[in-house]
């Protein structure tokens, strides 16, 4: 059984920074990609960001110079890197890894963007 475990949500104030983890346990023998989505109340779940096996990443625009994934492999772990921080990033951060074939997502983390 796969299951992926975040951590490093909460509440911070405009221009400050988080660091999401989600580390995957169980039995994936190949993962492809590993990404973070967020979906804030009464929105839909949009992609943020994603790093392939390979290492090459891509992101939304909205974020795109302030949020940074990366993954270590040897620990089957992706991070998002949050930094300047603004209210329109507050919303439930979803891990989400691609692995054989199959698409497996997190619980979910809270992130408060408020002054």
């Amino acid at each position: 059984q796969v299951q992926l475990v975040e951590s490093g949500g909460g509440s911070v104030q405009p221009g400050g920074s988080l660091r999401l983890s989600c580390a995957v346990s169980g039995s994936i023998f190949r993962i492809h990609a590993m990404g973070w989505y967020r979906q804030a109340p009464g929105k839909q779940r949009d992609l943020v960001a994603k790093i392939t096996s390979g290492g090459t990443t891509n992101y939304a625009d909205s974020v795109k110079g302030r949020f940074t994934i990366s993954r270590d492999n040897a620990k089957n772990t992706v991070y998002l890197q949050m930094n300047s921080l603004k209210p329109e990033d507050t919303a439930v951060y979803y891990c989400n890894v691609i692995g054989d074939n199959l698409s497996y997502w997190g619980q979910g983390t809270q992130v408060t963007v408020s002054s």
